[in-house]
């Protein structure tokens, strides 16, 4: 990458930040052509039966488990 001057008016980050940016665009790249396969099969291939999916309330609970576990308990 060469380096350029900012255009006016914007502030130039440290590394450490453009790096954590750039991190957080790449996960988000990779969540969104997750989500992208997962539609074109649907559009290919038509919904999964219902026997083959799993209840939404199963899915919430075991995210709220997984939050629940990354932050400790408050007294």
């Amino acid at each position: 990458m060469s380096e350029q001057p900012s255009p006016a008016g914007r502030q130039q980050l440290t590394p450490d930040a453009a790096d954590g940016l750039r991190a957080y665009a790449a996960r988000t790249r990779e969540s969104a052509d997750q989500l992208a396969a997962v539609l074109e099969d649907i559009a290919a291939n038509g919904l999964p039966s219902v026997e083959d999916c799993t209840p939404w309330e199963e899915l919430r609970e075991a995210h709220l488990a997984r939050l629940a576990a990354q932050r400790p308990a408050v007294a």
